[in-house]
């Protein structure tokens, strides 16, 4: 199970707005980048102002912001004709950076360690590459769990709200990202095992015959 699973149901409450935005000119590439620009901005802020807890309440909400810019910029390419390549690339690439950006001002956090939190934000970019290989090698881009991107911004969103309502952290919750990073290995091993036996799959399944239909007998 993922939280990817509910996508569907969470665009459907988007499209209305999505429409508007199509209407007045507003393209997927833009979304994408105002997602990215500013989980970098909230990444940096954050991080500029841990030693201050409340500063981690910006945590949750620009997370469902940025969900919700996820879902936007996606709707806005399939339903209303901006795919492009350049999209693509901004996408994926927006998204990493955006987890990188918003994973690791929780390595200034006591009891958390630097190295604990950074073997995460690795895992977390491995995860994503898992999923991104499936195409290249005849599958679907996969986006199995446990742990994926909007799990992810699910639980550092609840984190980000424990640390900015000053509820405290026993030394023991630097485990917390052990557990992550465990689920995160358990999610790339699902995502490329399940991606090859798609593409096997795939391989073993015959083509549909294009010879023509044939003609009735007179």
């Amino acid at each position: 199970m993922t939280l990817y699973q509910i996508k569907p149901k969470f665009q459907a409450l988007l499209r209305p707005l999505v429409k508007r935005l199509a209407a007045q000119g507003v393209t997927a590439n833009q979304v994408t980048l105002a997602a990215a620009g500013g989980s970098l901005v909230v990444g940096a802020l954050v991080a500029a102002l841990a030693w201050l807890p409340l500063v981690f309440l910006l945590m949750p909400l620009w997370l469902f912001v940025r969900m919700a810019l996820n879902a936007i910029d996606g709707m806005l390419a399939r339903e209303h004709g901006q795919q492009s390549v350049l999209g693509a690339y901004l996408n994926e690439l927006g998204d990493i950076v955006s987890d990188l950006a918003l994973i690791l001002p929780f390595a200034l956090v006591p009891p958390f360690g630097a190295g604990e939190v950074m073997v995460f934000a690795v895992l977390a970019v491995i995860v994503e590459c898992a999923g991104l290989i499936g195409p290249l090698a005849g599958a679907s881009r996969r986006y199995d769990g446990p742990l994926g991107k909007s799990d992810r911004a699910l639980l550092l969103g609840a984190l980000g709200l424990w640390v900015g309502l000053g509820l405290g952290l026993a030394y023991a919750a630097h485990w917390l990202w052990v557990l992550l990073s465990l689920l995160s290995l358990l999610t790339i091993a699902n995502r490329v095992r399940r991606g090859v036996a798609e593409a096997e799959l795939a391989r073993r399944t015959p083509a549909p015959s294009r010879e023509p239909p044939s003609q009735p007998m007179e």
